[in-house]
């Protein structure tokens, strides 16, 4: 898969590799079919453009999914006042995007940029349209946060729009926590992991909810359920990581605490 399939999937996400391939592949594919020329009075805000209308009309929800990064990311960056190179540059970094796909992206960075238009609609139609997935959402909030801070603190015209963006999506409090930094993962005792931040609970949670919390995190992560919900591949490859991750982190929790 190359960034001109689907702007092509050798993409890697700085935060989280498969990520940004499939954010690469739905922009190629996009690209590779004409370019973003063939949407040129795009809505972003999209009152009454539902996520089914949106994906059929780009390709799939892996499309829906890409040109919403690169919309949010642009809105993101021109809300407190003039795009500015550092905040160029942090997208290109978050996204890795390949000198071959940088023309197209550029252009719908741009319109994005330059339009009046809102973009609450389009990160509702993300939240719809990932609803099974709400890790993936939150990987692009974080990579939101890690644009409003290439230049400068995050200042609260960002704030503003983090939070609209987060409320769109429809993802709680400690997702907000993760992706903005306050609730930073913690070292282990090994110097591994912290086994309650993988799992994202207090380290004071009930074992009732310890196991819970388990449980729902291996039925939203496993290759096999995600395979069933039309998931790309590069997300499952993800996935089979995390539930790595996830289980060594209940395997440490269960001994520490001995249940």
């Amino acid at each position: 898969m190359v960034w001109g399939k689907i702007i092509g999937g050798m993409a890697g996400f700085a935060m989280g590799g498969p990520f940004g391939a499939v954010v690469g592949a739905a922009l190629g594919h996009a690209a590779e079919n004409g370019g973003f020329g063939q949407f040129p009075n795009m809505q972003f805000g999209m009152p009454g453009f539902g996520p089914v209308r949106a994906a059929a009309m780009l390709g799939g929800r892996q499309q829906l999914f890409s040109v919403g990064v690169v919309v949010l990311s642009a809105k993101l960056a021109k809300c407190d006042g003039p795009v500015n190179r550092q905040e160029i540059d942090s997208f290109k970094r978050n996204f890795r995007v390949p000198a071959e796909a940088a023309r197209d992206i550029g252009r719908l960075f741009d319109q994005a940029r330059d339009s009046t238009e809102g973009f609450e609609g389009l990160a509702r139609q993300m939240g719809e349209a990932f609803a099974d997935n709400r890790l993936v959402l939150e990987d692009v909030l974080a990579a939101l946060f890690t644009i409003a801070r290439a230049d400068r603190p995050v200042n609260g015209r960002e704030t503003d729009f983090l939070q609209r963006v987060w409320h769109g999506f429809g993802l709680g409090q400690e997702s907000w926590a993760r992706a903005s930094g306050a609730a930073p993962r913690r070292p282990h005792d090994d110097g591994g992991e912290d086994p309650y931040a993988v799992l994202g609970v207090a380290r004071d949670a009930t074992p009732e909810v310890l196991r819970a919390t388990w449980k729902t995190l291996m039925r939203e992560n496993h290759p096999d359920s995600l395979a069933s919900r039309g998931v790309p591949p590069e997300f499952i490859k993800r996935a089979g990581d995390k539930v790595a991750r996830i289980n060594a982190a209940w395997d440490i929790i269960k001994r520490e605490r001995g249940l």
